[in-house]
């Protein structure tokens, strides 16, 4: 992050063109990442980094094979940043190495927002380790043929969360469960194929296509007129529907997807999600009209729980390698007539810092 806000990072041309200006621009931020990430293995799975790389080694040949494309940028990438590939790999399958033993949280949140089913909101509070904020980018990404991309991505991974200009938007809660299969998708991987979409119906068919996801996650992926809570597992999926009020919610544990074995995980998951339900299901039953300064003084800014609240504030009992807190807010409007997203960077309603707010497309 710059000193009057998120890096903005505007990338155009083939795959290995926009890998090589990704690496480039973010070359201090990536290698940055890589030193966090490589506390955070030491610190919850005894692997240093040549072990990191050794276990993206599998996920390399994986993403060449199945998304050659993909993997063309992810090379730029490497090659931008003057960094071996594997490292870029390693970065983008962050999540599946050592069975996605971290403490990430993240509540997500979709809602139907006009009467003739046309137009969707998407939102969420994504939460990671303080550190990994100054490596985060507001990020375009503009190929032909394909929808043009807005995400909020970390420095060196290519997909995340955001939307395109078919109205295609993605968000992603963390679930721990085994196994991870390494001959199919990484979940970042997965992600950029969904903002490479025209649709959710389309994305999903793709991914089916390729296998599937090689890590248990949530993603609530929306388009103008569907939005699914899509549970994926290596093992199966379950889809989610909205409820009779047009609204998804979803935080870091299994619904109803019952494919792997979920051990219990962050204990603040089910609270959070029996909160935003209560908090959202109000907003309906008060009539209330759709603004994202609603959305985040209503549910966003909640700090019930603290916490392990929706806000999250950060647990000082847990070691700093691990310690999570809401990084940004994101509020997407997938209107096909008005596509924009607000983003909030830091914890929405507390402090200075929550009361800036970033808009998707920039000038």
């Amino acid at each position: 992050m710059s000193s009057i806000g998120p890096r903005k990072l505007a990338l155009k041309g083939t795959p290995r063109e926009i890998g090589l200006e990704h690496g480039r621009s973010l070359q201090a931020q990536i290698k940055s990442q890589i030193a966090i990430y490589t506390d955070m293995f030491a610190y919850t799975s005894k692997l240093n980094w040549e072990g990191v790389r050794t276990a993206a080694e599998d996920f390399r040949s994986t993403i060449e094979k199945l998304t050659p494309s993909i993997y063309e940028e992810i090379v730029g990438i490497a090659e931008g940043a003057g960094l071996d590939v594997l490292d870029i790999v390693a970065l983008n399958s962050r999540s599946e190495t050592a069975l996605g033993l971290f403490s990430d949280g993240c509540t997500s949140f979709s809602w139907k927002n006009d009467d003739d089913g046309h137009g969707r909101v998407l939102a969420q509070n994504w939460d990671w380790v303080g550190t990994i904020k100054e490596n985060l980018a507001m990020i375009s990404i503009e190929q032909e043929g394909k929808p043009k991309i807005y995400m909020v991505t970390e420095a060196g991974i290519v997909g995340k969360i955001g939307f395109n200009t078919a109205g295609v938007g993605t968000c992603l809660n963390a679930i721990r469960a085994k196994p991870v299969i390494n001959s199919k998708l990484p979940i970042h991987v997965a992600l950029r194929l969904f903002l490479d979409s025209t649709s959710v119906a389309s994305a999903i068919n793709t991914l089916s296509s390729l296998g599937g996801v090689a890590s248990s996650q949530h993603v609530l992926a929306a388009d103008p007129t569907t939005s699914l809570g899509l549970e994926l597992s290596p093992l199966g999926d379950v889809h989610l529907k909205e409820n009779e009020s047009g609204i998804i919610t979803h935080t870091n544990h299994f619904i109803e997807n019952r494919y792997v074995n979920e051990p219990p995980w962050l204990s603040g998951s089910p609270i959070r999600l029996e909160r935003i339900k209560q908090l959202s299901h109000e907003l309906v039953v008060q009539g209330e009209k759709f603004t994202p300064a609603l959305l985040r003084q209503k549910i966003f800014s909640d700090t019930y729980n603290a916490p392990q609240s929706i806000c999250c504030l950060g647990d000082p009992s847990r070691d700093e390698a691990v310690r999570s807190k809401t990084l940004f807010n994101i509020i997407m409007n997938l209107d096909p007539k008005d596509l924009w997203a607000e983003v909030v960077w830091g914890q929405p309603g507390i402090g200075e810092e929550g009361t800036t707010v970033f808009k998707m497309p920039w000038l």
